[in-house]
């Protein structure tokens, strides 16, 4: 008798992009396994993010619905200078919501069995239309399709590109959440409403209102999300900010309340020293600053047979785009249309792989000259 089982995905990762993954190929009527290396859950990672059409699509797509807002709405951009006077105001209306709300919408609308945590992918191979994966906890799936979302140091982009890293571009972003009430209210009337930037030599610094933690958009519930690009070099500066609380080198990012005291103390300093008087309380107000460092990758394709990468396992997009969450909600979205499109699985990935490599490339070098503008590099740093 012909297996007419629903074909299966083996997605690697339980980030933003395999949980985009994962609803959306669940919603074409594939059977999904989730295999996320962290043991616990990932709700408490990530900072703001501005709410693009692409998230928002992913969501309809998946048929994902959230009881409340999916962010706050801010009406203009201000840019202030380092006394705090707004040089310049502009109507864009926009909507910031938070990764921690993004993350946990789309876990609530997969069933609970989907997602497995704890288990580190070991290695994978093909036979056939058939791929399995082996995990270090002895555990070994197969399926029809495997997908690594597993981000920036993924393992499958490891495996396939073995010769492919993340480049340094040459600058930080140095970010933190602040609860709304701790900011001074002088601070907090002149940015509350905007989406609010200080423009330097060789720094930018924005802020703006996203959801608190329980996903609250109500007035005095919500959150500051800061972020502070800086010029820093690669070497001894850089090993510095990255070297974390235990004395251990970060890769590419140090989590809330893993810097040193020195370097939280020298950001605050220097958050006085050159920052808007609404910035610097900002900054100083933060218990938990972290820091990124900003990186280019972006790999030759992104199918590998019945096995892909995408979101930041294949193209890591600057901030400055705006587009990191959106760029894996329109590579997962993108995929299950192709999928749903055609019964040839490797005919739809190919066409896939077309589409997609071109979106991340143009993102990709959009992102390059915004962010070595804004910091005054002319290129970015090998």
């Amino acid at each position: 008798m012909k297996d007419t089982a629903p074909p299966r995905a083996l997605v690697i990762g339980g980030s933003l992009a395999g949980l985009f993954t994962a609803t959306a190929l669940r919603a074409i009527g594939w059977r999904v396994d989730v295999f996320e290396r962290s043991p616990s859950m990932l709700d408490s990672r990530g900072g703001g993010i501005v709410l693009q059409p692409d998230v928002v699509q992913a969501f309809r797509f998946a048929g994902i619905a959230h009881a409340g807002a999916l962010g706050v709405r801010s009406g203009d951009r201000i840019f202030l200078d380092r006394h705090g006077q707004v040089l310049q105001r502009m109507a864009m209306p926009q909507t910031q919501t938070s990764w921690s709300l993004v993350h946990g919408t789309l876990a609530r609308a997969l069933p609970e069995d989907t997602v497995h945590r704890g288990e580190t992918l070991e290695g994978f191979e093909t036979q056939g239309h058939t791929v399995t994966a082996r995990f270090a906890s002895g555990r070994v799936a197969q399926g029809d399709l495997l997908v690594g979302a597993d981000g920036p140091l993924s393992t499958v982009r490891a495996t396939l590109l073995p010769q492919l890293a993340p480049t340094y571009a040459g600058y930080t972003a140095w970010r933190g959440l602040l609860p709304e009430r701790a900011l001074p209210d002088r601070s907090s009337d002149q940015l509350t409403g905007s989406f609010a930037f200080q423009d330097g030599p060789d720094f930018q610094f924005l802020a703006y209102l996203v959801p608190g933690p329980d996903e609250s958009t109500t007035p005095g519930q919500r959150r500051w999300n800061w972020v502070w690009h800086r010029r820093l070099d690669a070497g001894a500066p850089l090993d510095a900010a990255m070297t974390d609380i235990h004395g251990r080198r970060r890769a590419y990012s140090v989590p809330p309340g893993a810097l040193r005291p020195q370097v939280a103390q020298d950001l605050r300093d220097a958050a006085r020293a050159h920052l808007a008087p609404s910035f610097a309380d900002m900054v100083t107000a933060t218990e938990e600053p972290f820091a990124q460092a900003i990186t280019d990758l972006r790999v030759p394709w992104m199918v590998f047979g019945r096995t892909v990468v995408l979101g930041d396992a294949a193209f890591i997009p600057r901030p400055h785009t705006a587009g990191g969450a959106a760029k894996a909600a329109a590579d997962a979205m993108a995929l299950a249309q192709a999928l749903r499109a055609s019964s040839n699985i490797d005919q739809a990935l190919a066409g896939w792989n077309r589409a997609q490599m071109r979106v991340g490339t143009a993102m990709c070098d959009r992102g390059i000259a915004l962010g070595n503008s804004i910091v005054g590099l002319g290129g970015a740093q090998r």
